[in-house]
């Protein structure tokens, strides 16, 4: 009995995502890099994968409202932990 997964491109660019918050997170934990630092990077990596998905390659024509919503949102959650890390 064998089991067949195979991932398409928007299943890798979620992992990867959550791949680079994880790393992140974990650099921030397991070493002297503060955690903030760590999830900022994380962080950053991230939105990279998410502008990939969004606008590079993205799954639909162009881009909806929703998705430029969402891509807004994102961009300020990166900017607050910006903000928080460097206060």
């Amino acid at each position: 009995m064998e089991l067949d997964v195979s991932l398409g491109y928007y299943d890798k660019i979620l992992a990867a995502i959550a791949a680079s918050l994880s790393g992140g997170a974990l650099a921030g934990t397991i070493t002297e890099i503060h955690l903030r630092f760590g999830l900022l990077a994380g962080a950053v990596v991230a939105t990279v994968f998410v502008y990939r998905a969004m606008f590079r390659n993205p799954s639909w024509p162009t881009p909806s409202r929703q998705a430029k919503a969402a891509t807004i949102v994102w961009h300020v959650f990166v900017g607050i932990l910006l903000v928080l890390t460097f206060r």
